[in-house]
């Protein structure tokens, strides 16, 4: 049987008080639907406490976005590796508002999705949203 993936991309929303409430759901949701797997993609500063709360729980982690490189001088990025090491398996590449907004060109999320690819990540590539 298929096995459908379910995922929430929380943008730049919540609260730690927040998070633990909607994952705390999640949780006592997803054992009814066995077809299911879920998938949360939470802001970066919640991704340590996200991964605790899911604990042994059937929910996978990723992340939002990653920078190019695996390391380095570059203030405010994120690693894929370093997303490896958090505990997700999942990141997001390529999303309209990336492209849009921060001027993700094709080029850049090419790398993304092969920096994705190097670190054990599952990318997730967004097109056609506009």
């Amino acid at each position: 049987m298929r096995k459908f993936l379910i995922a929430g991309n929380w943008k730049m929303h919540g609260a730690k008080q927040q998070v633990a409430m909607l994952v705390n759901g999640i949780k006592q949701g997803i054992p009814a639907y066995s077809n299911v797997s879920a998938l949360v993609l939470p802001p970066f500063v919640y991704l340590s406490q996200v991964h605790d709360l899911i604990g042994a729980a059937p929910i996978k982690l990723g992340a939002q976005n990653l920078y190019t490189e695996k390391q380095g001088a570059f203030t405010g990025e994120v690693s894929g590796a370093m997303l490896k090491d958090m505990g997700c398996d999942y990141v997001l590449i390529g999303h309209s508002e990336r492209r849009t907004l921060f001027h993700d060109d094709l080029k850049t999320v090419a790398a993304k999705f092969s920096a994705a690819i190097q670190a054990g990540l599952t990318p997730i590539l967004c097109i056609g949203e506009t």
